[in-house]
């Protein structure tokens, strides 16, 4: 599931297709797919886009007109928006045509994903984004201290929870435990003010360099151009179970927490 990075990254890109351009055409293939008015208008028909804007793990694509009519994206597993050339892959559900030629499509091959339509961007902040977390790049050292003491799960768990903070993932919260040198089994409620001060800082580096190298491609993740990122290239402990630490050579322990897989080192993590 693309997380903060990637999804901010499909954010700049995206804004570079799409800003100030007026939307000719938009072709529903699965209305089902959508949630709200299910209208080549409500999808911005006609409109010029004026913004693209990003809250945790989704975006807003949002009009030039007086109320700022918006699209709410959420990528969820496999979803993508993609400046693509004709024929449209299978598993587009939507597609847009730009007065300037342009096109952009939003595929998702197991619809965990959605999309929204607001009548308003003050809509969808009331509706959807008051009901989760601060942005993860947002969020201060006592707002995360107040919301892990007030939690009985891990911090994997905790960190996991969009509605304690929006953006994180199993790949960076992974990484961000393994660069603070916290367990990530460790009850949330039991760590200090410092290590959440520690926890703030680390997700902030962590986040920034992960969207400078252009996110994480696993699997299905490309920005709108179509590039794939390169964080992958620099985990430390994500998807590395039973490999040495790139810090002491130990041995990565693999577990199972919050049901999602979960790697960090016995050594350097306490």
């Amino acid at each position: 599931m693309p997380e903060l990075p990637e999804v901010e990254n499909v954010r700049r890109t995206l804004l570079e297709l799409v800003q100030g351009q007026r939307v000719k055409k938009v072709v529903i293939h699965r209305p089902d797919i959508v949630t709200g008015f299910a209208t080549p208008q409500s999808l911005l028909q006609g409109k010029v886009i004026a913004d693209v804007i990003r809250h945790g793990k989704q975006l807003a694509i949002i009009a030039d007109d007086v109320t700022q009519t918006t699209i709410n994206v959420h990528l969820g597993m496999t979803g993508r928006l993609m400046g693509i050339n004709r024929p449209f892959p299978k598993h587009c559900h939507v597609q847009w045509t730009l007065y300037n030629a342009d096109t952009l499509g939003f595929i998702d091959p197991r619809r965990f994903g959605g999309l929204w339509t607001f009548g308003a961007l003050a809509e969808l902040k009331t509706q959807r984004w008051s009901k989760i977390g601060p942005d993860a790049l947002l969020i201060t050292p006592g707002s995360l201290a107040q919301g892990l003491s007030k939690t009985k799960r891990t911090l994997k768990a905790a960190l996991l929870d969009q509605n304690l903070l929006a953006g994180l993932g199993n790949i960076y919260v992974d990484e961000l435990c393994f660069n603070c040198k916290i367990r990530p089994d460790r009850m949330a409620c039991a760590l200090t003010v410092d290590e959440s001060r520690l926890l703030v800082r680390e997700m902030r580096k962590l986040l920034k360099t992960a969207i400078k190298r252009g996110g994480s491609t696993l699997r299905d993740y490309v920005m709108v151009n179509g590039q794939s990122g390169k964080f992958q290239n620099m985990h430390k402990v994500y998807g590395r179970a039973a490999q040495p630490c790139t810090h002491c050579n130990t041995q990565l322990h693999g577990m199972l927490l919050a049901g999602r897989t979960t790697v960090f080192c016995p050594q350097c993590q306490h």
